[in-house]
């Protein structure tokens, strides 16, 4: 690509640039992670449209110090190879000056990328990477910049992002205010956390859009699926059941697939590309967390918000759903990992235990509506069973509103509103 084209795509780039800097930009939790003292390029990672571009801008521009920043989702840098990256480079110095720092979003589009990064960072530049294509977040990464990279996974919004963009006050202790939050917590179950979801009002063409382009775009292209029906048949099964336990010989039997390897790689593509997260059973044995994968959507708008959904409106899969994407997001900068608690398959579930090392911390169950007494009884029971089975004493029941403390076989159990547990600080 000649350097005239690639300066006159760049110079636009900057002028978008520079409106989005002048609008206000919602922070995210994740800005925190970001450490470019570590010497490593910074990798923002996620599902697509989940709002990588504005937490890389957010920090940039908190950083206060010159950066420049090319895009290569654009649809004019689609024949650019890695051999114009060096033009890309000059004509990047050519009209911001010079710079320490660089952000290249999804520059993973470009094959050989990795080699330019590299030297970049050789030569001690500060380096920020955003992808939601399956090259960049798959295990290959690790193997593309050797050990020189620091991930960092963004989903949608948080709750408590959410009540930030929509000006609901998350402190106050007021009626009105508990009020607020608790309205801005049905519409966050129901519309999901995608941030462009507050923008739009065709939601059903939004996320058909998204699932679409993730699995042609991001996975049927680069894995180069044989059996693409087959595959997004699978794709749309999981969003559609979800939560559920999977099992991929039923998986395979269901999309009429003969090979439940296959199966089993089509999944695994869904999980990192973040339409799907994955949650093993809790046991101290490596080879019996292999097995009965449970599996969640990365947000509740793919739950309902497309064609063909049935089965999206169930409150308490979208609260559940809600609980485990709002743990992952805890999971990295409290370094801690999350399961979920079935002794026997006859036993009580747990939906969750949250653990350091080999120590368990908390165990959560969550039901949005705890008012019948066999429901209660039940989910109570499922916790009392991980707490004997994990030695854990801190017990947490997650609902849509109710608030108590109680005890049942000799166990203090905590009873908490799902919007409260979501804004703790």
């Amino acid at each position: 690509m000649d350097k005239r084209t690639i300066e006159k795509v760049l110079t636009e780039q900057l002028e978008e640039l520079a409106v989005l800097k002048e609008s206000s930009l919602c922070p995210r939790d994740e800005e925190s992670q970001v450490d470019f003292d570590s010497g490593l390029a910074q990798v923002v990672i996620g599902v697509r449209r989940s709002g990588k571009s504005i937490l890389c801008h957010n920090v940039l521009m908190k950083l206060g110090e010159k950066f420049a920043y090319a895009d290569f989702d654009d649809e004019r840098f689609k024949d650019l190879t890695s051999d114009d990256l060096d033009n890309v480079l000059e004509v990047l110095y050519k009209i911001n000056g010079d710079f320490k720092v660089l952000l290249l979003d999804e520059i993973q589009n470009v094959d050989g990328w990795h080699l330019f990064v590299n030297r970049l960072l050789r030569k001690k530049m500060r380096i920020m990477i955003t992808g939601s294509n399956a090259k960049l977040l798959s295990a290959e990464l690790a193997t593309y910049l050797t050990g020189r990279h620091e991930p960092i996974v963004l989903y949608p919004f948080s709750f408590k992002e959410f009540c930030l963009y929509k000006k609901v006050d998350t402190d106050k202790m007021t009626t009105s205010a508990e009020g607020f939050r608790r309205a801005a917590f049905d519409e966050y179950m129901q519309q999901g956390g995608f941030p462009e979801l507050m923008k739009i009002k065709n939601h059903t063409k939004y996320i058909g859009t998204l699932v679409d382009n993730i699995l042609k775009r991001d996975i049927e292209k680069r894995y180069k699926i044989k059996y693409r029906l087959a595959f997004e048949n699978i794709a749309q099964h999981l969003l559609n059941v979800s939560p559920a336990t999977m099992d991929f010989t039923e998986l395979s039997n269901l999309v009429g697939l003969k090979s439940v390897h296959t199966t089993e790689n089509y999944v695994k593509y869904l999980n990192e590309a973040y339409l799907i997260k994955l949650l093993q059973k809790y046991s101290p044995k490596s080879k019996k967390r292999i097995y009965d994968n449970k599996v969640y959507t990365i947000d509740v708008a793919l739950m309902s918000e497309r064609e063909g959904t049935l089965a999206g409106d169930n409150l308490g899969w979208r609260l559940e759903t809600l609980v485990y994407i709002e743990l992952l997001r805890r999971k990295t900068p409290l370094e801690q990992d999350v399961f979920y608690y079935k002794k026997r398959p006859e036993s009580e579930e747990c939906d969750f235990v949250v653990c350091k090392k080999n120590k368990v911390l908390q165990a959560i169950q969550v039901c949005y509506d705890i008012t019948e007494d066999k429901t209660r009884k039940r989910e109570i029971n499922g916790l009392i069973s991980a707490a004997k089975g994990t030695k854990c004493t801190d017990l947490l029941l997650i609902t849509d509103h109710e608030r108590a403390d109680i005890e049942g076989q000799g166990y203090k159990i905590a009873i908490r509103p799902a919007y409260e547990w979501m804004l703790e600080k």
